[in-house]
């Protein structure tokens, strides 16, 4: 049941995020460096970023536009899209397994989980998905465009940089409006008095019910390049 459980939070999770970077067992995996709405092409081609993508055909795309594709999923580090997922569902695993078997027992059982996970749902599988979303969605006129700005300077330390920033960003946000909340809702406890003691802190005293527990942090939405 634990197992269950603990997979259904990670479907949820990555679901919600499309990961790029160095994979973490406490956290699912952050967001690509590249972010839906912002320009991902110089000045110069900024005329060319008012035509729309046009849409590849059902299928495998041509092996070039597909060579492409891979060579922009590279050089923004979304290759590693699969192997960050596939490590934090392993590593999701592994604790709910540890809390429900004897260690030695633990330790065989993921020996066998990571083998078959490598032939059942390969790292690779997830990159060759992305690749045929990106073809529907971008021209090839589109992924050469992407690549020569990710190739730039600027697009590297995009590349780099972005990610932290959006971190950074997405938890003094969150940080604001959960101290914005609770202002909000000490206000309202003159109407609601039942507030009162649910916004009392946990070690006011022994006849204090336990105080709000803080909501998890939203996650980064789906990054996609943009033109």
């Amino acid at each position: 049941m634990r197992i269950r459980v603990a997979l259904i939070a990670v479907a949820l999770l990555t679901a919600s995020v499309l990961p790029a970077q160095t994979p973490s067992t406490s956290a699912p995996p952050k967001a690509p460096a590249h972010q839906p709405g912002m320009p991902a092409q110089s000045a110069s081609s900024s005329s060319q970023a008012q035509k729309p993508a046009t849409p590849a055909p059902a299928g495998k795309p041509d092996p070039a536009k597909d060579a492409a594709i891979r060579h922009l999923l590279d050089i923004t580090e979304t290759s590693k899209l699969g192997d960050s997922i596939n490590q934090y569902v392993t590593d999701q695993v592994h604790q709910a397994l540890s809390q429900a078997m004897p260690p030695e027992r633990v330790t065989k059982l993921m020996s066998s989980f990571t083998e078959k996970m490598a032939v059942d749902a390969p790292a690779s599988a997830v990159t060759d998905a992305s690749v045929a979303v990106y073809a529907r969605s971008f021209s090839m006129e589109d992924i050469q465009g992407l690549i020569q700005f990710y190739e730039s300077p600027l697009g590297q330390r995009v590349v780099k940089a972005l990610p932290r920033a959006a971190k950074e960003s997405q938890d003094l946000g969150v940080q604001m409006q959960e101290k914005g909340a609770m202002t909000v809702l000490q206000g309202l406890s003159t109407d609601y008095p039942e507030l009162k003691q649910m916004l009392r802190p946990p070690d006011a005293g022994s006849d204090a019910g336990p105080g709000p527990q803080k909501a998890p942090a939203p996650q980064a939405a789906p990054a996609q390049p943009s033109k």
